[in-house]
């Protein structure tokens, strides 16, 4: 008996999954700063330092909490992911979609790679629902616990390095030799990978996605303008734009359908494929 195919759906997380950017609902609270507040601040230790972006938040983020008399812990970021807040339908999305991979004979596995505090994301209700999750992390003290140096940094490109190890099963970020390795088989087809996220930061990936055979799907908050998820679409970068709405029966859930459904009819194609060779 064959393997089930795998479709791996790709997600970012801020504006995407999350109503807007995950510091916004605890973290920046707790140092008693707006968000607008916070990240000009970013911006403006970006602008004199000349640090990347999002080393420059990493930064900012610890400098702040020290400064508002808060020990930066794994436990305080993950209690600040606590109060996300989702766009409707993301909390029961999974599991849907789970089950009507079952019913298609396609086994669905979740990845989230964001730009974003991992940390946070752990404290989430949906953290359980992905097989990885990929984002900046921090390296903490083994005594005191505080942050002490940045130890991942995921930036909008360097993105698009989980595509390949997810692809090839290689999950281990330092993991160099493994994802640049040659290999006879993937386990995860290119053509069965789906990206989905909301804005620029995103366009390499969903490019790398798109241009692999998979699909890309740009989404955007409803009743607010889609006009940078629609510029998506229209250059060419993804295949479809619509509503950052998860519930059951609303277009994303039927355009993720309709994709599950195409690997599963593409893997029963290539089985008969196999079975019958073309005869001379």
């Amino acid at each position: 008996m064959s393997k089930k195919p795998i479709c791996a759906v790709l997600y970012d997380f801020d504006s995407t999954l999350a109503r807007t950017d995950m510091q916004a609902y605890g973290f920046i609270p707790a140092l008693g700063m707006t968000p607008k507040e916070f990240w000009e601040l970013t911006g403006k230790f970006s602008d004199e330092t000349g640090c990347e972006k999002i080393l420059s938040y990493l930064y900012v983020m610890n400098d702040a909490a020290k400064k508002a008399g808060i020990k930066m812990t794994k436990e305080f970021l993950n209690e600040c992911g606590k109060n996300i807040e989702f766009f409707p339908g993301v909390t029961t999305w999974f599991n849907r979609i789970n089950e009507f991979g079952k019913e298609q004979g396609v086994k669905v596995e979740h990845y989230l790679i964001s730009s974003g505090n991992k940390e946070i994301v752990e404290g989430c209700s949906i953290a359980k629902e992905f097989r990885k999750i990929y984002g900046c992390e921090y390296i903490f003290d083994k005594n005191t616990g505080e942050v002490i140096w940045p130890k991942f940094a995921v930036n909008y490109t360097q993105k698009t390095q989980y595509f390949f190890r997810i692809a090839k099963g290689v999950y281990d970020e330092n993991d160099d030799s493994g994802v640049n390795q040659k290999l006879p088989e993937r386990r995860i087809p290119h053509q069965n990978m789906v990206y989905i996220g909301d804005g620029m930061t995103d366009v390499p990936s969903m490019i790398i996605v798109k241009n692999n055979g998979g699909k890309s799907i740009a989404v955007y908050p409803k009743g607010k303008d889609g006009n940078v998820a629609e510029s998506l679409y229209e250059d060419g970068r993804v295949n479809y734009s619509t509503v950052a709405d998860y519930s059951k029966g609303a277009d994303l859930e039927k355009i993720l359908q309709l994709i599950i459904q195409g690997i599963a009819i593409n893997h029963k194609l290539s089985e008969k494929e196999n079975k019958n060779p073309p005869q001379d």
